[in-house]
């Protein structure tokens, strides 16, 4: 049975962000993900199998080797979610700015 994961658990995960900005720059096989990290390959083919169910990762297969990459549209997807939390933070940040420079002033 194939579930459907949530991406943000996903990507809770430390291993599995670092995965994913290990994949942004170029596509690896599951050998060369594993060969950066610490920890048995059974368990990074594990965090790839939840990226890739989660629709962060794609797989090509290219002759007898897998190759993981990004999926830059479900990326975007979590961006265009997280910005407006961003973006109210910046703007309550910035007002606090305000105040800390008038109450410095005084």
């Amino acid at each position: 049975m194939n579930l459907r994961r949530d991406v943000f658990q996903a990507i809770a995960d430390p291993t599995r962000r670092a995965i994913l900005l290990l994949v942004a720059s170029q596509s690896m096989t599951a050998g060369a993900i594993a060969s950066n990290f610490d920890t048995a390959r059974p368990t990074v083919s594990k965090h790839l199998q939840i990226l890739t169910e989660c629709s962060l990762l794609k797989q090509e297969q290219t002759g007898r080797e897998i190759y993981y990459h990004i999926n830059a549209k479900k990326m975007k997807e979590i961006a265009d979610f997280i910005e407006p939390f961003r973006n109210m933070w910046e703007e309550r940040f910035n007002k606090l700015e305000v105040v800390m420079k008038k109450y410095k002033s005084k």
